[in-house]
């Protein structure tokens, strides 16, 4: 009921019209041109927009980073996600970040898009949006906001299961939707042939030494299935994904089935509370992987979570990751 009554509020405070955030004339002008109406698909439903978004609020570091790669900081409200983005000085689009606003370093909810006069959310399923929450492309459309959801992300059809599409097109699908919203496809299309050239050009080791991706849990491993963009990662690198079996995108395994596969690589998602090295001892701690090539050959790699979601670091991502693979002797 609170939430109601704060959203009412918000509604007739910021006088939110049926497709967005009331926009200043100024704006509304600037975000019209003969491209538009435009529609694109996003996870199986049309989305159509009648002017470029001016008020955009994006949720994590791969799905900003998206924006800012697109040159599109100025197009944003700001951007919520935790104080954890990695290697941002690294990262060519790191003056994005200054161009914006840093919302929230917590959960994305409808209060914080509704105090940005937001038009437009780009979340994903777990990267923001969740029914458990309430804040769903359905709760956002009911106040008069705009949604569009990370492709990586997309529901299948199978219960609560992710991912549609292999997950390096799920990365260039997102950028020529973005490019077509936001009218800058040109852009988006060069952006998309200059990754697809960096992950061509990679120098791949000469066999595909077999990859566990671990994430998190200690009971059960949360790793990354088919549809994770860890899992294209490990195979443009050279590598193999031992869960390449599981039809989802980010899941929960066992340990025996860790075991089972036995990886020769292990490669550490870096993000949170818990450090890499925290996860480094836990797995050389645990009594049923002592027997992993990995562990006994102490072959683990770290990676920064935003490296292994969609987001423009993944060129980069498959690269540094190649280099360690091509380190990896064959088995004897």
């Amino acid at each position: 009921m609170r939430t109601k009554a704060l959203a009412a509020t918000a509604l007739l405070t910021l006088g939110l019209t049926a497709c967005g955030a009331e926009i200043a004339p100024a704006d509304r002008a600037a975000g019209a041109s003969a491209h538009y109406p435009v529609t694109v698909d996003n996870c199986g439903t049309a989305l159509t927009f009648s002017q470029k978004p001016a008020r955009t609020v994006t949720n994590d570091v791969g799905i900003t980073e998206m924006v800012f790669a697109l040159g599109l900081a100025d197009r944003m409200a700001g951007y919520v996600m935790p104080d954890d983005r990695g290697r941002v000085d690294a990262v060519e689009w790191k003056d994005g970040y200054g161009k914006t606003s840093w919302l929230s370093k917590k959960e994305i909810t409808k209060e914080i898009v509704l105090d940005a006069r937001a038009d437009l959310v780009f979340a994903g399923w777990h990267y923001g949006f969740d029914e458990g929450s309430g804040v769903t492309p359905a709760a956002f459309r009911a106040l008069g906001v705009d949604s569009y959801v990370l492709t990586e992300s997309c529901r299948s059809g199978a219960g609560r299961e992710r991912g549609v599409m292999d997950p390096l097109e799920a990365l260039y699908t997102d950028l020529a939707n973005l490019g077509e919203i936001f009218d800058v496809r040109e852009r988006a299309d060069r952006l998309i042939a200059r990754f697809k050239a960096q992950i061509d050009a990679t120098r791949r080791p000469t066999r595909s030494p077999s990859v566990f991706l671990y994430d998190s849990g200690k009971d059960k491993p949360f790793t990354a299935g088919r549809f994770a963009a860890a899992d294209e990662i490990i195979a443009k690198a050279g590598g193999t994904n031992v869960m390449h079996d599981l039809n989802d995108s980010w899941v929960t395994a066992g340990w025996e089935s860790v075991v089972q596969r036995d990886p020769e690589v292990i490669v550490i998602n870096d993000y949170g509370s818990v450090s890499a090295e925290e996860k480094r001892n836990f797995l050389k701690s645990l009594p049923a992987l002592a027997g992993v090539s990995a562990i006994r050959n102490d072959r683990i790699f770290v990676m920064d979570y935003v490296d292994l979601v969609e987001s423009p670091r993944n060129p980069a991502a498959v690269d540094s990751l190649a280099r360690f693979l091509g380190n990896v002797p064959e088995a004897r």
